[in-house]
């Protein structure tokens, strides 16, 4: 199921970007672009049959995201990222280093931090 909806949510989203990249400009970003009309202080036009497209897809590729997040979230309740190593920590890993673990090892130290080559 969770494939389904991955495929249908990237066919969605080409579809998007194809129908934007096809939209003509309407000015506005920075300054750039546009034409006569007033920019800003013009009122809202007619919905284009590629603005309506626009939305739908918009649309669904929302519900398709949620869609996904439901799915991932569903399949991954009650695991850990430590269950699935198949790990578990015991009382000794985690035991917290003294502070002046960052020493050099004293002079009579019989475990030194590298071992000498022979």
């Amino acid at each position: 199921m969770e494939n389904v909806v991955l495929i249908i949510h990237l066919l969605l989203a080409l579809a998007l970007i194809g129908i934007v990249l096809m939209q003509r400009s309407e000015g506005g970003g920075l300054g750039m672009g546009g034409g006569g009309g007033g920019g800003a202080v013009a009122g809202r036009s007619a919905a284009t049959a590629l603005g309506k497209v626009t939305w739908i897809l918009a649309a669904g590729f929302i519900c398709t995201s949620i869609a996904l997040t439901v799915i991932a979230a569903s399949n991954a309740a009650g695991t850990s990222v430590i269950d699935t190593l198949g790990t578990e920590l015991t009382p000794a890993d985690t035991t917290v280093p003294a502070a002046d673990s960052l020493l050099p090892p004293a002079e009579g130290d019989d475990a030194p931090l590298v071992p000498k080559a022979n």
